[in-house]
């Protein structure tokens, strides 16, 4: 796991290139010298976090087009209009 340091102005110019190194460990990004922000995977940070993924996280995967899903139909009464007498 290797770690990167990057300038603001850096991150900026080159995002793609922040984003590759992102894979390989974190990437500090440094804003007048001072580290300011860590750009990691999601994967790294469910990791440190010890979270499990959330079905917004699941439903945001790549191959999520690929999960069948069919939901059931509801029958019955839903809603009744209001009574604004």
């Amino acid at each position: 796991m290797g770690i990167t340091t990057i300038t603001s102005r850096e991150f900026n110019r080159d995002v793609s290139k922040a984003k590759r190194c992102a894979a390989t460990g974190p990437v500090f990004i440094t804003d007048r010298g001072r580290t300011a922000h860590v750009l990691l995977t999601i994967e790294s940070y469910l990791k440190i976090t010890n979270k499990e993924a959330t079905i917004v996280d699941l439903l945001a995967m790549p191959d999520a087009a690929d999960i069948d899903f069919e939901p059931p139909r509801l029958d019955g009464k839903w809603f009744e209009p209001a009574d604004l007498s």
